[in-house]
């Protein structure tokens, strides 16, 4: 990965409930020329070829067979992050899912954090920190949990993308070429 600058391309909404579905196989076969790695997460790639985020936004709007919001990342990005560890003071629970949601763009206000939903009563998520354009947080496995990932575009007023911690370990690890 030295001397060339790896990015992330993730797409938002795709293959969720059997809407805007595509093969990511498919698609990576397209774009071999950009060396892509699924990471497996609907719409989770990395781009290991050199490659200007116009160019990426072409190349997957002109083989997707639907319009997609992209959000696109630096991939040293994301290696700090899971070496910086924001989860590091979390305890590890099977109820609980770290996750990060990624903006769109870095928003014009951000709410003060910690922050949890819903206000009263048990939380169901909870976001611990908001850094750049990366949100931090926890949520319980509660069917209601969408309703409040669904709030985070309203409350940085910018669209969101969001992926278990888990992803974006796996992210990290491709790009520090262990995977």
């Amino acid at each position: 990965m030295m001397g060339t600058v790896a990015r992330v391309v993730l797409l938002r909404g795709v293959n969720v409930g059997g809407h805007r579905t595509f093969r990511p196989t498919q698609l990576i076969e397209q774009l071999k020329h950009l060396d892509v790695v699924n990471i497996g997460a609907a719409g989770t790639f990395v781009i290991r070829a050199p490659a200007t985020r116009a160019e990426l936004r072409a190349q997957f709007a002109r083989r997707l067979p639907f319009t997609a919001e992209m959000v696109i990342c630096e991939g040293r990005e994301f290696v700090r992050m899971v070496a910086e560890d924001p989860f590091a003071g979390e305890p590890l629970r099977p109820d609980i899912v770290r996750f990060v949601s990624i903006l769109s763009r870095r928003a014009r206000s951000a709410p003060a954090t910690p922050a949890t939903f819903p206000p009263h009563g048990q939380w169901l998520l909870r976001v611990l920190a908001a850094e750049n354009r990366f949100v931090f947080g926890l949520y319980r496995r509660h069917i209601k949990v969408i309703r409040y990932l669904g709030a985070l575009d309203r409350l940085f007023g910018v669209p969101v993308t969001t992926r278990n911690w888990n992803t974006v370990a796996a992210i990290a690890s491709v790009l520090s070429g262990r995977s």
